[in-house]
């Protein structure tokens, strides 16, 4: 069974729990995501089946649209409602300077991620040297943000909506959000909107060549050359610069990467979708 649908997450459940119970959903073994979400998160989370698993790293998944709710007064180790270590109850700050610090944040950003995430440090988790009681020492690394949005605050919980760049973390720009209004705050509620042009739409199983990333390319000699993995010549494709492109037979696709070399196979013989697949 080959699938690539969009899931909706629910709160409270870890994204590999989650998995599981759509493994005993579908009745496969062979089922991955792309884009972990944490526990306290819910939201789009793309799942495939299949010989599917094998496209995360090719599938269009950028920008990605996040909803987030900022708790002011709560302080948490782990910037969100699994490790509150203290509220207090602070004065309302001024709208017009929450818009400010929103349109501040817009553009390229260099940051820390945070402490309790899924950066290998050293071959471990962040989050398992932070739990154990050691301090991770994080590297730097660079976001983008491509619009952040005030969408309401009703005091102490300010919401918004941001499109980033991927490998955002958005507990971080929770995070710079508070500094900047001076004031503790931690993310109560996160939620992933979309991916890319991936969004939930109740599991609907969706056909790859769709979110493809690489463009396609036309080959001209025999089709079965492709599906049989032979060596190809970039004289019988319609597009012979370097990079990679989705070429398509009858029955199946490949990925293709064409370079000084020649042209190496990076996936082939990758059944289409097919509209009566569960």
């Amino acid at each position: 069974m080959n699938l690539l649908f969009v899931a909706d997450k629910p709160i409270h459940l870890s994204s590999n729990r989650f998995l599981g119970q759509l493994k005993r959903k579908y009745g496969t073994k062979k089922m991955g995501f792309s884009g972990t979400l944490d526990p306290f998160a819910s939201g789009c989370l793309i799942v495939a089946a299949g010989q599917y698993t094998r496209l995360f790293q090719y599938l269009e998944k950028t920008p990605k649209t996040y909803r987030a709710t900022l708790w002011l007064g709560a302080e948490s180790k782990s910037l969100d409602i699994e490790n509150i270590c203290s509220i207090r109850d602070l004065p309302p700050v001024d709208e017009s300077r929450i818009l400010q610090v929103l349109a501040s944040l817009e553009g390229e950003l260099e940051y820390l991620p945070p402490k309790y995430s899924a950066k290998k440090i050293a071959g471990e988790r962040a989050y398992t040297l932070a739990r154990a009681g050691e301090v991770p020492e994080m590297k730097p690394i660079r976001s983008t943000i491509h619009s952040i949005r005030l969408l309401h605050y009703r005091h102490p919980f300010i919401t918004f909506e941001a499109t980033v760049s991927e490998g955002t973390y958005i507990r971080s720009l929770g995070a710079m959000i508070a500094e900047a209004l001076e004031r503790p705050a931690t993310l109560s509620a996160l939620r992933r909107l979309s991916e890319g042009a991936f969004s939930v739409a109740g599991e609907r199983p969706l056909d790859p060549l769709d979110y493809l990333a690489p463009p396609r390319n036309a080959y001209f000699g025999d089709p079965a050359w492709i599906d049989l993995g032979k060596k190809l010549d970039k004289r019988f494709f319609a597009h012979q610069e370097n990079g990679l492109y989705v070429v398509e037979t009858e029955r199946f696709f490949a990925i293709l990467e064409f370079d000084d070399e020649g042209i190496k196979y990076r996936l082939n013989r990758i059944e289409k979708f097919l509209e009566t697949e569960p």
